[in-house]
């Protein structure tokens, strides 16, 4: 296994490069780095290190390319290009699935879903807007309105977009924020997770060898060094940062985009409260939450981290809770039974394993979990459930990126809409009740993008959502989504005079 998991470049035929103004080529300066897998704890092999002279190749290819090119001009030619890049996809993923699951860790399962598969299917979304979106349209006075001109109003892309995307969904993460940024017609230079290196190298090979995307309007630097990411946010050939990750970096990287007034969207940290009421069924919700909370090892902004029980029946739902806890299984991510696969490093690990601790000293007991399971290997942390947890306490308020469950008990459906509301983070949420008027009146109070009522699903493409409060800037997905990497203009004429010309 070892030995395999070493080989994994040579046996998918991967050799990771950059991709900078069209070309795969290594790093200006020669330096890689290594890529290490979670779960075995080895290293994979090395990706291409860039460094600042990349990062300025990069941009410059991709201001050359949308400044003189036609791609922002092409809507038709955009599309096309997509689903080459789809179909490139579709026929490689047998190569991309090995490397999410050895890189990220995440349990082979998920590449069926939107870690892989559903996301290459979504791929046609984004191609079809691309092609069917309304560019431009004629506005004619309004009677009684003010202003008496005919308005040409376009839609066109902002220009070079600097994407920087998470570990936890890394390829999602990707389409997510190129799918539309390229479908508006921009060009784009993209910093992936310095943790999760080849699945954007491997991207970066179907870009360049199987689609006719033109050279320089995808531009991709692996790289481990934090300068680049600087250069990249604040270069004044940059129009438009779009960023997925924590709050704290988040807010770094607005401050330093604002400096030259770059468009911003962002999708940030979150601790998102699931509200069961009184008349919901107890069991199932519980199970339910348990299973979202571990998905990825917790390594997800809208995972249900707080859950809220009426007072009532605290104490029953802490051992359902526990009881779901313990069944969770957990291991090799290339086993298709596993459901929670290890944390991405060693240093998250700890930083977990700290959390629980943090919240120990403040008063809150483990019911289920709580520390480092005994294995050969694997950067793991058990399935943790945390009782008696205050609702201003730092378990209930910060963001744990691990299988960390806080466990809140409720007197009725205000008290638990103010807890709920009790955070600087607004991503996710969930209600359940046996009334569904019921669990819609409570999500409407509660001050978050997404709330979910008795387990549906808030996903689709082509729904737009952002994160309130301190969870983003901006929305994704949907058309609301595309049009976040496009600018509105208007061109104004006396009211008639076009039908006289």
């Amino acid at each position: 296994m070892d030995g395999q998991a070493r080989a994994l470049d040579r046996e998918i035929g991967l050799e990771p490069r950059l991709l900078i103004d069209g070309k795969l080529v290594p790093a200006v300066d020669g330096a890689v780095y290594d890529n290490i897998d979670p779960y075995q704890e080895q290293v994979l092999g090395t990706a291409p290190d860039a460094d600042v002279a990349d990062a300025d190749l990069a941009v410059a290819a991709a201001r050359t390319a949308f400044d003189e090119g036609t791609w922002r001009s092409d809507p038709a030619f955009r599309a096309r290009c997509l689903r080459q890049l789809q179909s490139a996809l579709r026929a490689h993923a047998e190569r991309l699935r090995p490397v999410l699951v050895a890189e990220v860790g995440c349990p082979v399962v998920m590449t069926r879903e939107l870690q892989l598969d559903k996301t290459i299917d979504e791929i046609d979304y984004w191609a079809g807007l691309a092609e069917g979106y309304r560019y431009e349209s004629w506005l004619e006075p309004v009677p009684g309105a003010t202003g008496d001109s005919d308005r040409l109003v376009l839609r066109e892309a902002v220009g070079v977009v600097t994407a920087i995307t998470p570990y936890n969904y890394p390829f999602q993460q990707i389409m997510l924020k190129l799918g539309p940024a390229l479908a508006a017609g921009n060009a784009v230079v993209l910093k992936p997770s310095p943790l999760t290196p080849w699945t954007a190298n491997l991207f970066a090979e179907l870009v360049a060898e199987h689609t006719d995307i033109p050279a320089g309007v995808v531009n991709i630097l692996t790289s481990s060094r934090d300068r680049i990411g600087v250069q990249l946010t604040t270069d004044p050939r940059v129009d438009m940062v779009t960023f997925t990750g924590s709050t704290t970096v988040g807010a770094a990287i607005a401050a330093a985009a604002g400096q030259t007034t770059k468009n911003l969207v962002m999708e940030l940290g979150g601790k998102s409260a699931n509200i069961m009421l009184d008349d919901a069924d107890l069991e199932s919700v519980v199970r339910a939450n348990v299973l979202r909370m571990t998905r990825h090892a917790g390594q997800g902004c809208s995972n249900l981290t707080r859950l809220l029980l009426p007072r009532s029946r605290y104490e029953e739902g802490l051992a359902i809770a526990a009881d779901a806890a313990a069944a969770i299984r957990w291991g090799d991510p290339s086993d298709p039974q596993t459901h929670m696969g290890p944390l991405i490093s060693a240093t998250q690990q700890a930083k977990v394993l700290s959390f629980v601790q943090h919240a120990l000293h403040d008063g809150a007991r483990v019911v289920a979990g709580g520390g480092k399971p005994e294995t050969a290997h694997g950067y793991f942390v058990e399935p943790t459930v945390l009782a008696d947890v205050e609702p201003s306490s730092f378990a209930a308020q910060e963001e744990a990126f691990g299988p960390v469950l806080a466990v809140i008990p409720h007197d009725g459906d205000d008290h638990a809409v103010a807890i709920a509301n009790n955070s600087e983070f607004g991503l996710a949420g969930a209600v359940a009740s046996a009334s569904a008027t019921r669990a819609v009146a409570v999500a409407r109070r509660i001050r978050t993008a997404i709330v979910d009522c008795n387990g549906a699903k808030y996903y689709g493409v082509d729904t737009p959502r952002g994160g309130m409060r301190r969870s983003g800037i901006g929305d994704e997905y949907g058309v609301g989504g595309f049009e976040e990497y496009t600018e509105a203009r208007v061109i104004s004429m006396p009211a008639g005079t076009l039908a006289h010309d």
